[in-house]
């Protein structure tokens, strides 16, 4: 008896890079025993939609497109309580939660290994009613995701946001904060903040701290206080670029997270919009989801399961 699989895919992400392959990638899932429904999204949340409506019916989801789309299954899956694995193939400019796991950038490899694979169980988060899956921020360059233009993010890729965020150096806007996580509460100026579950924020590494689990129950937290010279500029970017701790950089892991500020916040999701807040409740969802990942090779970032 085949099992079921419902296939979310954004036709836009990476240029289009699916459509291509999308014989191929379904002939893997028919091969590996799946009657498979495919949905091509139709518009910003439907993969949520469909997912929230129709995922319950299901053996396995796969979603295939950029990190947006993963959010927008995983999501779906977690506010309608479906507990069924999800296969992810990254078809998008940047991927940072594909590139975490190490999964292929191949897509017939990916199909490969979703059908051959065995579920691991990782981490996501709660951020008020919504849900992430590995990064929630705010401030400088955050809504350079959501702002740049579709079409220019297929094209220039990475570059499309460093395009975009140079032209917000000289404008930097800053909130006054007050946070409080498990074991740190402070207040302050941040000119940037994020909550990631990731080894990588756009494209870039180094900027989510070492030892980074996926599955361990933690965040890693990262918020930049505003400079009010040159000197602390400079000392901000050295650190982030590896070379000395600063005190102008707050870094640490937590279960749970809230911030406050007197003035709305505009605040991202996996690269999407998230709306605007002044008080934020942020907390990790221990083994939420589970993810079709290959058989054999030691997955980096994620526990052995049991």
């Amino acid at each position: 008896m085949s099992k079921k699989m419902l296939f979310i895919f954004n036709p836009r992400s990476g240029k289009g890079s699916i459509k291509s392959r999308l014989v191929d990638i379904l002939d893997i899932f028919v091969k590996g025993g799946y009657e498979v429904t495919v949905h091509p999204t139709q518009a910003y949340m439907d993969g949520l939609k469909v997912t929230k409506k129709r995922g319950g019916n299901y053996d396995l989801i796969v979603a295939s497109g950029g990190d947006g789309t993963l959010d927008e299954v995983v999501t779906g899956m977690l506010t309608a309580g479906h507990q069924h694995p999800i296969g992810y193939i990254p078809a998008g400019s940047t991927n940072d939660f594909a590139n975490s796991l190490h999964i292929s950038r191949n897509m017939l490899q990916a199909a490969t290994d979703i059908v051959e694979g065995i579920p691991h169980a990782f981490d996501a988060g709660q951020f008020n009613d919504d849900i992430f899956v590995y990064i929630a921020a705010f401030g400088l360059f955050t809504d350079v995701s959501y702002e740049t233009n579709q079409d220019l993010k297929n094209i220039l890729g990475h570059a499309a946001y460093i395009l975009e965020g140079t032209q917000r150096l000289f404008n930097i806007k800053s909130y006054h904060l007050r946070v409080k996580g498990d074991e740190h509460e402070f207040n302050g100026e941040f000119i940037f903040g994020m909550v990631s579950n990731s080894t990588s924020v756009g494209g870039f590494k180094r900027l989510t701290g070492p030892d980074v689990m996926l599955d361990d129950g933690v965040f890693e937290v990262m918020l930049i206080r505003r400079p009010k010279n040159i000197l602390e500029l400079n000392e901000i970017i050295a650190s982030l670029l590896g070379t000395s701790d600063s005190k102008m950089i707050e870094v640490f892991k937590t279960t749970g997270l809230t911030v406050q500020c007197e003035e709305e916040v505009p605040w991202t999701l996996d690269g999407e919009y998230g709306g605007e807040h002044k008080i934020v409740s942020i907390k990790n969802l221990k083994h939420a989801v589970q993810i079709m990942l290959p058989k054999n090779d030691e997955v980096p970032l994620i526990h052995a399961p049991e």
